[in-house]
């Protein structure tokens, strides 16, 4: 890890079915969908923010952690994306710390219009198309999360 990388975390929730949620970004009109992600504040570790990130993006943690990733992940940031971000001028990309979990709500408890929303929309989605529909940048990313995590998915 280096410090051209901002230090984030990424959740992969599952409902009962196995499945994962995912939503669409309001900052980019790609229309690609992601898992729940965001930053790590100076005076957390991965740990609380995870549970922080979790509130502020779905609006809810009725969930239990189930697994932490065994890795950090860097990717890089194409210049033209990173020049929209607030953080963007300081960084070359993140590095992210994943977490899994259960999701105990229910769906009507999942809340994508929070104080500070980054989603339009959520959905849950099955494995298998979790790669093709995250922006290129990050596929790299899902696929070595999804390989470390896909016994959870069983």
């Amino acid at each position: 890890m280096t410090d051209k990388y901002r230090k984030c975390v990424g959740m992969m929730i599952l409902n009962a079915n196995k499945e994962i949620l995912v939503g669409r970004r309001l900052d980019h009109p790609s229309g690609y969908w992601q898992m729940p992600q965001g930053g790590i504040d100076d005076d957390e570790n991965p740990k609380e923010a995870v549970w922080r990130e979790m509130l502020e993006e779905i609006g809810t943690n009725k969930a239990e952690l189930i697994k932490i990733s065994n890795q950090w992940i860097n990717y890089d940031i194409p210049p033209e994306t990173l020049k929209t971000l607030p953080w963007g001028h300081q960084y070359i990309g993140q590095t992210q710390k994943w977490f899994a979990f259960d999701f105990l709500g229910k769906d009507s408890d999942i809340n994508v219009g929070t104080d500070s929303p980054e989603f339009s929309e959520w959905k849950w989605s099955r494995m298998n198309s979790i790669v093709d529909s995250i922006v290129p940048f990050k596929r790299d990313v899902y696929s070595k999360i999804l390989e470390e995590f896909k016994y959870l998915l069983k």
